[in-house]
């Protein structure tokens, strides 16, 4: 196996850890109908989507902040991105973290938007209902 190959792999690993870890933060946050998806053979933007619903967008903002806080005092990880509730609103907040993209619906915009549907090509890793 060459270097770089051994690169990805750790790469792609550290991409699946902060994935989960991003799942068991916004599960904790009661967030409902969470899907972790790997989307890493269909697109080269992440490895990973994060989809869940929430409530209503004060619940988003609480899940961004507890985002935020937890990655970057734990891991020094920091978003590159963030669209949604402060910015434009709409019942769509998007966290990006690089390989892991966080997705936070409410019920209304999940329903509309339906992510799952336009990616059925991705491998479902975690479902929390």
């Amino acid at each position: 196996m060459a270097l770089a190959d051994i690169q990805l792999r750790e790469d792609f690993l550290d991409s699946n850890t902060l994935a989960r870890q991003i799942v068991d933060i916004v599960e904790d946050k009661q967030a409902a109908d969470i899907v972790l998806l790997d989307i890493h053979e269909q697109t080269s933007i992440a490895d990973y989507f994060v989809i869940a619903t929430v409530d209503n967008e004060r619940q988003a903002k609480a899940i961004e902040d507890d985002l935020l806080e937890k990655l970057r005092v734990e891991q020094n990880i920091r978003p590159l991105g963030i669209e949604g509730v402060e910015n434009r609103g709409g019942g769509w907040t998007l966290v990006d973290f690089g390989d892991v993209i966080v997705h936070l619906f409410t019920e209304e915009a999940r329903n509309h938007y339906r992510l799952e549907e336009l990616w059925n090509k991705a491998q479902v890793v975690v479902k929390v209902l």
